[in-house]
């Protein structure tokens, strides 16, 4: 195979058709940023408009601002703006609170639909906020439910008629392995059982299907490939089929089908609207707004395409270049099976990685030992694979891994 050089990854960037996209993006100059799967970087139209939404809309307006501004439609607008990165309908999301809260509340409606089943079936990769909540509601309800895990690959075999809900991340957050989601929710719906899945490493990287894949609920970040801001307002899906039937269990506010009657008993509101609790977090949804305009104008299909190239591009470049030097491929190399990341283990990652940030290639450490390394195709170039793989075989090679300060663990990593 013909080696690789940056002017081909240069040429590369020259033919991209989503290279305009960048351009949307406030990216700081010398930095390769390879951490949008953990923060996606900042809009450039973001800090113009929470600026006017805190000065104007909340600094001249006040509490009229409500109506005047509608900050009360937030959620459900927001919501039908995310709709069609998922392939959900409008009416199927809604923005609201964080992604754990939202597994809680979807969880309960869910089991609450198969009262006789008491498994929660997840694997062993889903990500640990998501097991917390299924253990913590299974505790709470005291009605003998229990969350089951198996190795990814074992799911679609586990998936019985006594399993009352498959709770999965579409991408594992570790490795990038993607799981069949039309597969599994097939499987769910021939046991009668449910399916809930997080899409916080899916969501604004790639095409999702949710509607056609026959999904019965759904989750998600902002704040990674949607590029929302840290702590961005998450959202929820409940397929049309269920929004009727099931009741999410925080009865609050917002959820109220009259709030503003002020009623001392609850009656939830039709729709999606039932899944909402307390007061939206306007600022923050003023972020996500500008967060969701990113993709504006997006063919998603594109989105993809770039996505699997830049991850393939980043495999082939540390073979060509750090070759022997104790990297080992943790993602799948064949990219259909792979989310938009890659990541290397190494007995060493930790302190590579901070090696790699001090010289300005910002990936993150997933424990034990992975380098994670996220595409996030709107704004990142060919040629910064190329320099982000030449920094990478630099620190490896110079051992750059060894000086202390490297090795001393930060409470974010």
């Amino acid at each position: 195979m013909q080696s690789l050089d940056r002017a081909h990854c240069e040429q590369l960037d020259r033919d991209d058709p989503l290279a305009f996209a960048r351009d949307r993006f406030h990216l700081p100059e010398g930095v390769v940023y390879l951490d949008g799967n953990s923060l996606g970087a900042l809009p450039k139209a973001t800090a113009a408009h929470v600026d006017q939404v805190i000065r104007r809309q909340w600094g001249d307006d006040l509490i009229t601002g409500w109506n005047t501004h509608g900050w009360v439609d937030l959620p459900k607008r927001l919501g039908a703006k995310l709709a069609p990165l998922i392939g959900a309908s409008e009416d199927e999301v809604a923005v609201c609170d964080s992604t754990s809260l939202n597994v809680f509340k979807l969880l309960s409606a869910a089991l609450s639909l198969r009262p006789k089943r008491k498994i929660i079936l997840s694997d062993i990769g889903n990500f640990p906020t998501d097991l917390y909540m299924a253990q913590g509601l299974a505790q709470l309800l005291g009605r003998d439910h229990r969350l089951e895990l198996v190795r990814p690959e074992q799911v679609l075999d586990r998936i019985h008629d006594d399993v009352a809900i498959v709770m999965l991340t579409d991408v594992d957050y570790r490795t990038g392995r993607r799981h069949d989601m039309a597969a599994i929710n097939a499987r769910a719906r021939d046991v009668g059982a449910l399916t809930l899945w997080d899409l916080a490493h899916s969501a604004g990287a790639m095409p999702v299907e949710l509607d056609r894949h026959g999904c019965d609920f759904a989750v998600g970040c902002g704040y990674k490939y949607l590029n929302g801001g840290p702590g961005a307002p998450a959202f929820l899906y409940v397929a049309r089929r269920w929004l009727g039937a099931a009741q999410q269990p925080l009865f609050g506010w917002f959820g109220h089908a009259q709030p503003f009657d002020f009623d001392t008993a609850y009656r939830p509101r039709d729709g999606i609207e039932r899944y909402l609790v307390g007061t939206p977090s306007v600022i923050g949804m003023a972020a996500l707004q500008c967060g969701l305009e990113t993709f504006d104008g997006i063919d998603l299909g594109q989105l993809r395409a770039k996505s699997l190239a830049l991850g393939d591009l980043m495999i082939r470049l540390v073979a060509q270049e750090c070759g022997g030097t104790g990297l080992g491929l943790a993602s799948p190399a064949d990219g259909r099976q792979r989310g938009s990341q890659v990541s290397y283990g190494h007995n060493h990652g930790y302190p590579i990685m901070q090696a790699l940030i001090a010289r300005r290639v910002i990936g993150d450490f997933r424990a034990p030992d992975l380098l994670r390394f996220g595409f996030t195709p709107l704004y990142l170039r060919y040629q910064d694979i190329w320099d982000a793989v030449a920094v990478l075989k630099t620190v490896l090679a110079q051992e750059e891994w060894r000086r202390p300060e490297f090795n001393r663990r930060a409470a974010v990593t």
